[in-house]
This record gives structure tokens, C-alpha cells and sequence, in this order.
């Protein structure tokens, strides 16, 4: 399957190119925006698992940029954004980049120095894990991303703020409802249009954080474990299973995004130049140190060895 094939069968994918964004999942924050208007008032924003830094690219156009071009704002009342992740990520404009882990309390310590001891206005994460396709195994991974970006949110989020994340929707999506629903208000999960109906995946959109009376960060997860157990205190399984039948949680679920717009599950013809070819754009920014780096690396190596193999057979 060559660049062009999944131009035609990705629309998005060929747009994000077209327009500068660094992956197709930059559509998907911008259509929760239309729907949500998450980003009214926002002055400190955190990019939670922020490579290769799409989402990272619409806080800086949505905030940073109009900001920095309006003639009324000074350079003090700038937005402040900072993308974190284990992997580095090319320079963003406006955006403060930080190499560290979101389970760590010390990254928590560094963002609010960067924003001189205040808190975040909202903090977005559209981390996933690499999936398996299994996908109980799938979601439970993805949960405990969720969880430990909850985490950092208790402690560089104001009140009354927001956090968006990437959720992959299962059999235990109440009970993950329902530990939102301790610390926010509203909390609705909406799919995008940009975001393939034959994927899971879905994102909670979580306003007014308003924790419980007397909570303390480090009781997170015994918190979390109280919503999993009919009794509350005992039997702590962690299961949405009781949240069935006359339990029953319904959860608010949101499409966003212009509804007669792009299908993302369409393939589309492409567009050609007037001499009738199709020029296929490269991706704007390839990641800089993928995980996979060292796979590759390998993986060319294994090759170059079996070449060199073959040339010694022949040449004997």
C-alpha cells in the first residue's frame, strides 16, 4: 500500500499534511473545541503524552498564536503551554516542552514552576498505549493511562477546570464514568467525526473540577477503589459489574464535529494536478525518537546481514 492509497482512504490523514499538522489527530481536539468551547478564557494549558505533538500544535494556533499577533495583549499575558512525554518532540511555537513522566510527582513540581505557582486552566491528554487488539486488554491499559493522568491533573488543575482524554469504551466504561464523576461535575464522552466509528476509542470531556471536601492527593486510588465495590468500603474488586441491571449508569455520549462532514471510514478520490497526477505530500514532522527507533535499527541490520550473506554465497 503506497502514500497514495492511504490518501484516498484517509481523508484526514491527506488533510492533516495539507495543513500543516503533524498528525490527523489534531482534528479530533479541534471538533471536541466546536462542540465544548473548552478553550474560553484559557490562559495555562498542559499537553499530557503530547508527541509528536498535534494537539500541542492546536493549543499553540487556538491560544499562543492569535495571542501573540493581538495588538491588546503583552507579552506578560501571553498563553502558557507545556507538552509533556517520555519522548522528546520538534519545537512548537509557544509551547514549553517537558521530557518526563505523568506518573511522576516532579513533573507535576515542574509545570507549576512554569506557571509560577499557579494551576492549569485545563490539562488534554490523547495518550494511548500501543494496542493489541485485544480489546479488554486494550481498555484496561488504556484506563490506567487515564488514571495516572488523573493523577496529575489533582495536583495542576484549578477549580472549576477541565481535562480531556482519549478513553477506549468497554465493558468497564461506567465505572471509569463514575470515578470522573467524583471530581468533576459534568463529564460527557464524545466521539469525534474525525475518529473512525470502527475504533474504540472515544474521549472524556471532564468540566468544573470540583474534588471532594477534604481530599487529599495521595488517597486518589483508595478513593477510585470505593467506586468499584456495591458497599463502598469492602469488597474492593474495581468492577463495573454492580453498575448494571438496576444500578445501571447511563453515560452521556456525544457525537462532535460537523455531522455531514468528512467520514472517516470513507475513501475519497484524490485530487490531481493539472498534468492529471496526484502529488502525495510527506508527513510534516516524523517523529524525532520513536519508540520504535531501535526496532528499525534492527531490523535493517538483520537485513544488511542476510545481503551480505547472499553476496558471500554467490560470489563462492
Amino acid at each position: 500500500m503506497g502514500k497514495a492509497s492511504r490518501d484516498k482512504r484517509d481523508i484526514y490523514y491527506r488533510k492533516a499534511k495539507e495543513e500543516g499538522w503533524r498528525a490527523r489527530s489534531a482534528f479530533k481536539l479541534l471538533q471536541i473545541d466546536e462542540e465544548f468551547n473548552i478553550f474560553e478564557g484559557v490562559k495555562r494549558v498542559v499537553d499530557l503524552c503530547a508527541a509528536p505533538g498535534s494537539w500541542s500544535q492546536v493549543l499553540s494556533r487556538k491560544l499562543y498564536l492569535p495571542a501573540k499577533l493581538s495588538s491588546d495583549t503583552k507579552d506578560g499575558d501571553l498563553p502558557l503551554i507545556v507538552a509533556i512525554d517520555l519522548q522528546p518532540m520538534a519545537p512548537i511555537e509557544g509551547v514549553i516542552q517537558v521530557q518526563g513522566d505523568i506518573t511522576n510527582a516532579k513533573t507535576a513540581e515542574v509545570v507549576i514552576r512554569h506557571f509560577d505557582g499557579c494551576k492549569a486552566d485545563i490539562v488534554v491528554c490523547d495518550g494511548a498505549p500501543d494496542v493489541t487488539g485485544l480489546h479488554d486488554m486494550d481498555e484496561f491499559v488504556q484506563s490506567q493511562l487515564i488514571l495516572a493522568g488523573l493523577t496529575i491533573v489533582t495536583h495542576i488543575l484549578k477549580g472549576g477546570g477541565k481535562f480531556i482524554a482519549k478513553i477506549f469504551r468497554g465493558k468497564d466504561t461506567s465505572l471509569l464514568y463514575c470515578q470522573l464523576k467524583l471530581f468533576f461535575t459534568e463529564v460527557t464522552f464524545a466521539k469525534p467525526k474525525s475518529s473512525r466509528n470502527s475504533s474504540i476509542e472515544a474521549f472524556a470531556v471532564c468540566e468544573n473540577y470540583s474534588p471532594p471536601e477534604g481530599f487529599n492527593e495521595k488517597d486518589l486510588h483508595r478513593l477510585l477503589e470505593k467506586i468499584g465495590s456495591p458497599s463502598g468500603t469492602e469488597d474492593l474488586d474495581c468492577s463495573s459489574a454492580w453498575l448494571e441491571g438496576p444500578n445501571k449508569v447511563y453515560i452521556p455520549f456525544l457525537a462532535c464535529g460537523d455531522l455531514s462532514g468528512y467520514d472517516s471510514d470513507r475513501s475519497y478520490p484524490l485530487p490531481k494536478a493539472a498534468d492529471g497526477t496526484y502529488q502525495c505530500l510527506d508527513p510534516v514532522q516524523p517523529p524525532i525518537a520513536p519508540p520504535y527507533k531501535r526496532a528499525l535499527e534492527m531490523k535493517k541490520a538483520s537485513n544488511q546481514g542476510i545481503q551480505n550473506l547472499d553476496k558471500l554465497s554467490l560470489s563462492s
